[in-house]
C-alpha cells in the first residue's frame, strides 16, 4: 500500500503540470492562491527546523554569495544583449532552495542539518536581496528607490519570513500543534501540487493570450538558458560541496530551486514573459534529481556486488517527508 502510495506521488508532478495545461482557462483566475499556498509550505517546513541545531558554515556565505552575486552577474551579461531573457535567468539563480531540497539531499546521503540551515539562510537573504534588485530592472524603476523598495518589500518579505516566524512562536507557544504539523509533513506535498497545477496554468493562460509579443526566439532562449544555470548551478555546488565535505549538500542548495516562487516573483515584479525560464527550470531539475537517484542506487548495487552482499534499498527520507521527493 505504501509503495503504490509513493508510486502515486511520483506521479503527480507531470500529472499537475499535464493538468495545468489542460485547464489553464480555469484554473489561471484563481493563481492569486499561490504565494499563500508558498507561505504555507514554508511554515510547515520550518516547523521542524530547530535554531540550536543550526550551525553556520563557510560552505554557505560561499553559497549564498554565488547567488546573489551570480543573479547580478548574469543578469549584467546577458542584459545587453536582451533584457527579458536576463530577467528569466536572474530569477533562476536568484531563487531561494527548495523546501523539498533535504529530502533529496538525504536520499543521496547529504547532510540534512547543513540543508535546513541553507534553506532557512537563503530565504532570508533573497528577502532583502530581490525587492533591491527588483527595483532597479522591473516595472517599478522608474519609481525612486525607496518607493520602489518598500512596496516590493511589502509583498516579499512576509512570504520569506513571516513563515519562520510563525513556525517559532507556534513551537513555543503551542508545543503539540507544532508537534502534529512534525507528523504531518506530507501536507506540504499536497499544497506544491495545487500550486504547481495552478501556477502552470497562469503560466499557460498568459502565453496563449500574448503569443503575438512572445517571440520563438525569446522563448527557447529562456528555456535554454535555464537549462544552463540549472546544470551550473547543480555543477558548482557539488565542486564547492566536495571542498567542505558534502558534495550532495552542496549540489542541491545551490540546484534546486523553490521554481514556484521564482515563477510568482517573475510574473509579479518582472516582465511575466520571462517566467518562462523558471517554469522551464521545474522540467530540468526533476531530471537532474531522477538521473542523480539513479546513479546513487546503481552506484549502491556495484557496492554490493563487489562485497558479495544483497545491494542496499534506495536511502530514502524520512517516512513523514519521503512524498515531498519530486516537489520543486
Amino acid at each position: 500500500m505504501k509503495e503504490a502510495t509513493h508510486h502515486l506521488k511520483t506521479i503527480l508532478m507531470p500529472t499537475s503540470m499535464v493538468v495545468g495545461l489542460l485547464l489553464h482557462d480555469l484554473l489561471a483566475p484563481v493563481g492569486w492562491i499561490t504565494p499563500y499556498l508558498i507561505f504555507l509550505m514554508l511554515f510547515i517546513t520550518f516547523s521542524k527546523v530547530e535554531l540550536r541545531e543550526m550551525r553556520l558554515s563557510p560552505l554557505h556565505l560561499w553559497l549564498l554569495a554565488i547567488q546573489v552575486a551570480g543573479s547580478v552577474a548574469v543578469y549584467a551579461a546577458v542584459a545587453p544583449f536582451d533584457r527579458l531573457v536576463a530577467q528569466g535567468l536572474m530569477i533562476t539563480v536568484m531563487a531561494p532552495t527548495a523546501t523539498a531540497a533535504v529530502v533529496i539531499a538525504s536520499m543521496l546521503g547529504g547532510g540534512i542539518p547543513m540543508m535546513a540551515t541553507y534553506s532557512l539562510l537563503c530565504n532570508m537573504a533573497v528577502a532583502v536581496a530581490a525587492p533591491v534588485a527588483f527595483s532597479f530592472i522591473g516595472p517599478n524603476a522608474d519609481m525612486p528607490f525607496w518607493e520602489s523598495f518598500l512596496t516590493i518589500c511589502s509583498k516579499v518579505m512576509p512570504l520569506l519570513i513571516l513563515p519562520f516566524v510563525a513556525a517559532t512562536v507556534v513551537r513555543r507557544l503551542l508545543p503539540k500543534v507544532n508537534r502534529l504539523l512534525c507528523t504531518h509533513q506530507n501536507l506540504s506535498f499536497y499544497m506544491w501540487v495545487t500550486a504547481l497545477t495552478v501556477t502552470t496554468a497562469t503560466v499557460v493562460n498568459f502565453i496563449l493570450r500574448n503569443n503575438d509579443l512572445i517571440g520563438r526566439w525569446t522563448a527557447i532562449c529562456l528555456a535554454g538558458g535555464s537549462l544552463v544555470i540549472c546544470l551550473a548551478q547543480f555543477k558548482l555546488g557539488r565542486m564547492l560541496g566536495r571542498r567542505y565535505g558534502d558534495t550532495v549538500a552542496g549540489g542541491q542548495s545551490l540546484g534546486q530551486k523553490n521554481t514556484l516562487l521564482a515563477i510568482w516573483m517573475a510574473q509579479t515584479f518582472l516582465d511575466p514573459v520571462s517566467s518562462i525560464a523558471p517554469a522551464a527550470y521545474i522540467f530540468w531539475q526533476n531530471n537532474v534529481n531522477s538521473f542523480q537517484l539513479w546513479r546513487k542506487e546503481r552506484l549502491d548495487a556495484r557496492q554490493a556486488a563487489s562485497a558479495g552482499r544483497p545491494a542496499p534499498a534506495r536511502r530514502t527520507a524520512p517516512t513523514d517527508n519521503r512524498n515531498q521527493a519530486n516537489q520543486s
